[in-house]
This record gives C-alpha cells, sequence and structure tokens, in this order.
C-alpha cells in the first residue's frame, strides 16, 4: 500500500501499523491461552500501551526502506511487520523507564507499574500491591522485548533481506538497554560543567538517538538492499535528528502542555533528570542558580511554585537557548547528510518531513 511522503505518519500509515500490532498481539493471546484469564491485566496493558503513539520509529524504517528501494517498487508486508516491531521495542523501554524513574503517568493514563500496582490493591492480593506492581511492569516490558524480537522474525522476509536487517536489528536492541544503564549510572554519579554536558549528550546518544531514527531507517534501508555507503549515510543522518529529538523532549519535559504531553508539567525535574539541558544550565549559570536547581532536581515533592524557579534557572542561565541552538545545528547536519545521498525523490520527502515531525512536536 502506497502512503503520501508528505503525509509520513498520516492515518492510513497508522492504522496499517496498529492493524499489525493488533494482529501480533492476537497472536500471542492465542499461543498463551492455556493460561486462561491469568493473563487478562498483561493483555490489557499491552493493548493499551500499544494503541496510539506518534509511531515516528515504524515511521523511519518504512521510509527507510523507500528511500533506498528501486523508485515505484513495491514495498513487502513483511517491512511494516518489521516497522511495527520497533513500536514494541519503544514500549518496552518505555515501562522499564517509567520504573526505574518512579514515574506515576504515562500517554494520559497511569505507568504500568502504578496500573498493576492499583488492580493488586483493587482485587484485595495478598502481599505488597508495589512490589507486585513493579514486578509485572518488568515483566511485561520483557515480553514486550521478546514480543519486538518476533514479530520481526515472523515478518515473512526473504532470507537475503534478513540477513542484510540482521546486524541493524541486533545493534538497535543491545543499544537501548546500554543506554538505560548508561542513564542509570548518569544520575547516580555527580557530573557538573563540560563532564556533565559531555556524560548528557552520550546517554542521548546511545538511549534515544540511535534507536529512535538511525537503526530505524538504517534497518529500513537494509531491508531495501542499499549499499553499505547509504547505510552509513543514512546512520549519521538519523544520529543527528535522533539528537535533535531528545533534545526537544527534553524541553518538552519541563516546559510542555501536560494537557499534550500526557504527563506532569516538571516532572523531569521531580525525577531527576540529568539532561543536556539541565548540565547546560549547571555548566553555564550563576554559582548560586546552579547550587539551587541541584537542590531542585531529584525532590519527588517539588511544588509548582518550585517547578517555576527552576524554568526560570533554565531560561536565566541561557541553557533554554543553547538547546534550541543545539537542535538547530543537529537538525541541518542531518539534512546535509541525507541530501548528499542518491535516494528515491518520494523516501527523500518523507524523511526530511519526518525529521520536521520529530523536532517540532508538542508532545
Amino acid at each position: 500500500m502506497p502512503f503520501d511522503p508528505n503525509q509520513p505518519l498520516g492515518a492510513d500509515f497508522t492504522a496499517v501499523i496498529q492493524a499489525r500490532l493488533d494482529r501480533f498481539l492476537q497472536t500471542q493471546a492465542d499461543l498463551l491461552a492455556g493460561a486462561g484469564d491469568g493473563l487478562d491485566l498483561v493483555w490489557r496493558q499491552a493493548r493499551r500501551f500499544t494503541r496510539g503513539g506518534k509511531r515516528i520509529r515504524p515511521g523511519f524504517c518504512y521510509w527507510g526502506y523507500v528511500a533506498a528501494a528501486q523508485p515505484e517498487a513495491d514495498v513487502p508486508a513483511g517491512v511494516l511487520d518489521v516497522a511495527a516491531s520497533l513500536d514494541l521495542l519503544h514500549l518496552s523501554a518505555l515501562i522499564h523507564d517509567d520504573l526505574i524513574d518512579s514515574s506515576d503517568r504515562r500517554r494520559g493514563g497511569p505507568s504500568a507499574h502504578r496500573e498493576f500496582e492499583a488492580a493488586h490493591r483493587g482485587a484485595g492480593w495478598a502481599g505488597e500491591a508495589g512490589h507486585f506492581g513493579q514486578s509485572a511492569a518488568i515483566l511485561l516490558g520483557d515480553l514486550m522485548f521478546a514480543w519486538s524480537v518476533a514479530l520481526a522474525d515472523q515478518a515473512g522476509l526473504t532470507a537475503r533481506a534478513a540477513k542484510r536487517a540482521r546486524p541493524y536489528l541486533d545493534a538497535v536492541r543491545a543499544e537501548v538497554l546500554a543506554g538505560q544503564y548508561l542513564d542509570l549510572m548518569q544520575q547516580s554519579q555527580p557530573a557538573t560543567g563540560r563532564a556533565g554536558v559531555k556524560s548528557a549528550q552520550l546517554v542521548m546518544e546511545f538511549k534515544t538517538a540511535k534507536y529512535t531514527v538511525a537503526r530505524p531507517v538504517q534497518i529500513g534501508a537494509a531491508l531495501a538492499g542499499a549499499d553499505d555507503a547509504t547505510v552509513q549515510g543514512l546512520g549519521r543522518f538519523g544520529t543527528h535528528v535522533g539528537v535533535a529529538f531528545q533534545l526537544r523532549d527534553d524541553l518538552l519535559g519541563v516546559f510542555g502542555d501536560p494537557q499534550v504531553t500526557g504527563k506532569p508539567a516538571g516532572d523531569d525535574l521531580r525525577e531527576g533528570k540529568k539532561t543536556v539541558l539541565v548540565a547546560y544550565a549547571s555548566r553555564d549559570g550563576e554559582p548560586e542558580d546552579a547550587r539551587r536547581l541541584t537542590e531542585l532536581l531529584g525532590d519527588p515533592g517539588l511544588t509548582e511554585a518550585d517547578v517555576d524557579q527552576a524554568k526560570d534557572i533554565l531560561i536565566r542561565s541561557g541553557a533554554v537557548n543553547k538547546t534550541e541552538r543545539a537542535i538547530a545545528t543537529a537538525v541541518t547536519a542531518g539534512l546535509r547528510y541525507l541530501h548528499q545521498l542518491d535516494l528515491t525523490m518520494a523516501g527523500t520527502s518523507a524523511l526530511v518531513s519526518l525529521t520536521h515531525v520529530a523536532v517540532e512536536r508538542v508532545a
């Protein structure tokens, strides 16, 4: 089915990705039917989390294929399955990330561990509800990871195409876990000045840039049979755009509208996230402001007034402006790499549009 490159994440594209996720989850439910209603909570959570979302990762994968394929070539259905599998990988990371960060909200509703905890408490089961919620969320995240692998493996690709994509699929699965660990380690260490900025940038590259844009677009191109130079060039494009995506996420995590983002304002501050935005403020702000920001960061009891004070520090230090400039610089560099490649017109147009979607969003 051809999609409109001017609307790379249009309703028709997202509906097809949703349909493939729904169909796959039903096959898994059939496979595990012997558990009876024991997995009902799991299925409800899985279906809730797989409905909606931006579909950015599937989009970069699909349009990476179109960009590298022969013009007017039909896209095999299996490519859409591989693209959809990347959203399952993403959901696995989100569920585990919310647990690690003790986040209460996700996509306008309770995070997975809070939902499981509430179900345990509501049913009056034995044991501690919080422990059950955390344990169940770990397992749901693991299931999402396993399902991501299974959906890609069952995509019905040719053996040649599967072999070409395998190194990039293997890489993205390892990198997202490595990025989670680097993030966890960074939050545990006092990093200020240039070291703080460098550490935050490394986490950003592994935790977000690679698995959001760089690897998905490379997977799509590899499936299309692109040569190494094209795949590597798309990787450079994707890394820069992925960095811009995360920098925008850092800004939204503090300044975003909760009605749009689905998370309370200032949650990144309460969770103590040492983002590049925060690292800029700590490095370049007045010493007293940097000290106060450190005090505020990671306090789950921050009031609206506290959050407003942190916002003022981020603005006054120049961190917000520096982050906006870094986004613009990363986008410019990414698009420069993209336009150096010999790609289809439709694919290039879609990847440019996707870049703007990724960095100009409000959620």
